[in-house]
């Protein structure tokens, strides 16, 4: 059993325009946008991160905006809710902050947590749910620390079957904590602060079509490139087809497809978001990969300009 993996590093999904993913995660929910770059395989495609004051692993939520992207469907093999922790107590805030931005939201308890559930813009399923959690907030946009978000709870895994994956995530150091109804959930004791990964069994449910709103894969942490090599061996030798390691400039990353047929990421903590920009403007200038470095005068033309 690995003993690497601290819990959730990042997640990213596909989005259609970025001025509205953009308005909804810094307006809406008030978190920071830590970097504005481009896609590395398709470069006249946003790549936006948001997150805490530092972008520090476990609170970064990323997209790819597609413009004009077709809505994705969800079904099984891929992440159904993101979710977010925030103060115990701020539902009913939160409530009411959504519905002034014409945000509907429900509210459910799961494994006694209190939860907010509501769409984003292209109807990805997000949460936020009630937990004493001690991370540093972000408040630089207009939302205070009663309230803040703080970072990642967890991710929702929706599976025809869960097997495969529950064995998986247990050889990569996580526990069942409890089972209700069709939901089981997994905690990784020692790591960061999301550290829960809910798998929900569907065995009647089809395969989701992935497009704007729909989870494209989910990153762990570790703490360097050496841990990140032991943890590629190790799934390696267990039978799983990972990438080589490959540097996204603000981390390095190794994927692989789990049994379940979601996208997995191992993400090292270093070098971090402040490698290319001072930690007070994080975000604010367009940063390319090297190698698009001479895209930039025909990028700055092409992408849709964002606050």
């Amino acid at each position: 059993m690995l003993k690497q993996i601290k819990g959730l590093h990042h997640v990213t999904l596909l989005a259609s325009s970025a001025r509205e993913n953009n308005a909804f995660f810094t307006n809406v929910l008030g978190l920071r946008r830590v970097k504005k770059t481009v896609n590395f395989d398709a470069p006249d495609v946003y790549h936006l991160y948001y997150g805490d004051g530092a972008g520090t692993p476990g609170s970064v939520m990323t997209y790819f905006p597609f413009p004009n992207a077709a809505r994705g469907q969800l079904g099984t093999g891929e992440v159904g809710t993101t979710a977010f922790t925030i103060p115990v107590g701020s539902a009913g805030a939160w409530e009411e902050r959504l519905a002034t931005f014409d945000v509907k939201s429900t509210r459910d308890t799961r494994f006694g947590e209190v939860r907010v559930l509501f769409e984003g813009p292209d109807g990805e399923h997000l949460a936020l749910v009630e937990k004493d959690d001690d991370r540093e907030p972000w408040t630089g946009n207009g939302i205070g620390e009663e309230m803040a978000i703080r970072g990642f709870h967890s991710v929702d895994m929706r599976l025809r079957d869960a097997g495969a994956s529950s064995e998986l995530l247990k050889f990569m150091g996580y526990e069942t904590v409890d089972t209700k109804d069709n939901v089981t959930r997994f905690h990784v004791p020692g790591g960061n602060e999301a550290n829960v990964i809910d798998i929900e069994t569907l065995p009647q449910v089809g395969h989701g079509r992935q497009s704007a709103g729909s989870v494209h894969h989910v990153a762990f942490a570790v703490e360097n490139r050496a841990r990140q090599l032991e943890v590629r061996e190790a799934l390696m030798d267990t039978g799983y087809q990972v990438t080589p390691v490959i540097d996204r400039d603000y981390f390095w990353a190794i994927y692989f497809r789990t049994p379940g047929g979601v996208l997995f990421e191992v993400a090292t903590n270093e070098p971090g978001f402040d490698r290319d920009e001072d930690m007070a403007h994080l975000g604010e200038a367009l940063k390319l990969p090297s190698q698009h470095a001479h895209l930039r005068a025909e990028l700055e033309k092409y992408l849709e300009p964002i606050e």
